[in-house]
């Protein structure tokens, strides 16, 4: 039990019972004891235990892409990437590459989002905007702002 305790450790009985020394141990040292009698509810308990144990995964989920038509120079601001929205949906907050030529560019944040002089949240396929990327990167027209979001899964 000292063991056990020191190490915050489980303790698992399998078609076992606790003697009363044990017991009083137990209720001293407040380590977990678990008794099982059936081993599927071992089994099940013990996986359950694992999986709260790993990490959730972060899986990477394409948002949408956007063709940029015309850059706009906005003083100290950076440039902003006038675009038009051709698949899915584009989100402020979001994770963007900059595709010039089918290769990355540039990697950040998508800072501000705007429909006309409104500030969205997104902007859906088929909708022109303005899009203002984190760390300022050299924009040209013909450029594709691909979006994205970082989901976190838990593992299986």
């Amino acid at each position: 039990m000292l063991l056990a305790s020191a190490s915050d450790a489980v303790v698992i009985g399998f078609n076992t019972k606790l003697d009363p020394g044990a017991q009083r141990a137990v209720d001293a040292s407040g380590v977990d004891v678990r008794l099982y009698d059936v081993i599927y509810k071992l089994t099940d308990d013990i996986a359950a235990a694992l999986k709260g144990m790993l990490a959730p995964k972060l899986v990477e989920q394409i948002e949408g892409h956007a063709e940029v038509r015309m850059v706009i120079k906005a003083g100290k601001a950076g440039n902003v990437a006038g675009s038009y929205v051709t698949d899915g949906r584009i989100v402020r907050g979001g994770g963007y590459r900059l595709l010039r030529a089918g290769k990355v560019v540039a990697e950040g944040r998508i800072e501000t989002l705007k429909r006309f002089k409104d500030d969205v949240r997104e902007v859906a396929t088929g909708f022109e905007c303005g899009i203002g990327l984190s760390d300022s990167p050299e924009i040209e027209e013909g450029d594709v702002v691909e979006c994205f979001q970082m989901i976190s899964e838990q593992p299986a």
